[in-house]
């Protein structure tokens, strides 16, 4: 059978109804709407209906809200093999709030089985659809439901990201939202580090369930609006999800749901801060259109999306040598991005100065910013051993320079500290 272009010929229909009574007569209303409507293929189960669809022979797939394992993942992998998604329910297995998650699933239409009276109109405008032959796998409606009068504006999202070599990405993003907390700002901290993140060893936030998982699962099951339920609130201001609890279980985090993840939380904290991993690698593409997600998915997804990244990297010549090779690919990944560079772990044995090292960055890159924080193995130690945010363990070098880092994020004015400001004056008087 010749593969289906949508909005070309015949509209070619996949049926996946899990043994539900409507099914007869949805193949009836399609039989009637030959030759403009064909039938392509009864499906048994989700596992064929999506390897039917991966080699085009659909434009359209209709589906029971009972199928077995249909959730965003599995109607992100029909959109990108080009097939459109229409949902049918009975009366009695429609349940409150099933529009809701089919829209937060990615599904446009869903219909009642005593609807289906219109079923061969809602196949033809899903299927007129340019947008589903052109998306790639894992392409979906950007957060439909969040579309409306009564959506409220996003907030930022804020991706911290590092070249290799440990050039201190987590106590940057710790710092950071610790900080922007502590000047009473709402902040959600989310460790999306593929390779094993410790933003719940930083903070002392010891969970044997990841906040990460957790909110993907549910994401993926239409319910990102639970995110509040995996957060751990650890200060007045400041929430984490921690992240995972072994690196082999990056798999178990799907594309779309860690999308729908970070967009939930952008709706309702007014700055998400993301600590990500170091790879900006992708993965061969599969030449058999395989779903299965990528290690380096979460990295690479949280800095197409974010406002603004934060780019860290360390003041000795391995890490600064890294920091350049780091920009540049960077560029390559998110063209026309405009960094925020954080230089890590200064200190004058290195023998250059601020004005040099800024220099050598934007001669990679123009930078919003470049920022730079002092070598305090004192006040770094004493939080991490402390399980402790900086503005917990008190006044350091480190923490002045990250409330200025925070400030500048902000968008504020770096005003000095009162508490240093009566050190020096006291200093003074003796």
């Amino acid at each position: 059978m010749t593969p289906a272009t949508p909005g070309k010929g015949p509209k070619a229909v996949l049926v996946a109804a899990a043994g539900a009574d409507w099914e007869a007569q949805a193949l009836e209303h399609l039989a009637a709407g030959a030759p403009d409507v064909v039938l392509a293929r009864r499906c048994v189960d989700l596992a064929e209906l999506l390897a039917t669809a991966g080699v085009g022979l659909a434009s359209v797939a209709l589906v029971s809200v009972t199928l077995p394992g249909l959730d965003a993942d599995s109607v992100s992998v029909l959109r990108g093999a080009g097939v459109g998604v229409v949902v049918v329910s009975a009366p009695h297995e429609l349940l409150d709030g099933d529009a809701e998650r089919m829209r937060r699933l990615g599904v446009d239409h869903l219909l009642v089985s005593t609807e289906l009276g219109s079923l061969l109109e809602t196949v033809a405008a899903e299927g007129a659809e340019p947008s589903r032959a052109s998306g790639s796998t894992g392409s979906r409606p950007a957060a439909p439901w969040l579309e409306g009068p009564e959506a409220s504006p996003p907030g930022r999202v804020l991706a911290v990201w590092g070249p290799t070599g440990a050039p201190g990405r987590t106590t940057v993003a710790v710092g950071l939202a610790a900080e922007v907390a502590d000047l009473g700002r709402d902040v959600l901290l989310v460790d999306a580090d593929p390779y094993g993140g410790t933003v719940g060893q930083h903070l002392g936030v010891l969970d044997e369930a990841s906040g990460l998982l957790g909110a993907a699962r549910a994401a993926n099951a239409g319910q990102a609006d639970r995110l509040a339920g995996f957060a751990r609130q650890v200060g007045p201001c400041l929430r984490v999800l921690t992240g995972l609890p072994r690196p082999d279980r990056w798999a178990e985090v799907r594309p779309t749901a860690f999308a729908d993840v970070v967009e939930e939380a952008a709706r309702v904290e007014a700055l998400v801060v993301v600590d990500v991993g170091f790879s900006l690698e992708g993965d061969p593409v599969d030449p058999f259109g395989s779903s299965a997600p990528q290690r380096n998915q979460m990295t690479l997804a949280a800095l197409e999306r974010a406002d603004e990244v934060l780019v860290v990297g360390a003041a000795d010549p391995v890490g600064l040598a890294r920091l350049a090779r780091g920009l540049v690919e960077l560029r390559e990944v998110v063209p026309g991005l405009r960094p925020r560079v954080v230089v890590n772990r200064t200190r004058p044995s290195l023998g250059w100065s601020d004005r040099e090292i800024q220099g050598m960055v934007e001669g990679f890159v123009t930078p919003l910013g470049v920022h730079f924080l002092p070598d305090d193995r004192a006040a770094a130690d004493r939080a991490l051993m402390a399980g402790k945010s900086l503005p917990e363990c008190g006044e350091s070098p480190l923490r002045t320079a990250m409330t200025a880092l925070a400030r500048a994020v902000l968008g504020e004015p770096v005003a000095p500290r009162a508490g240093r400001l009566r050190r020096r004056r006291a200093g003074r008087a003796r």
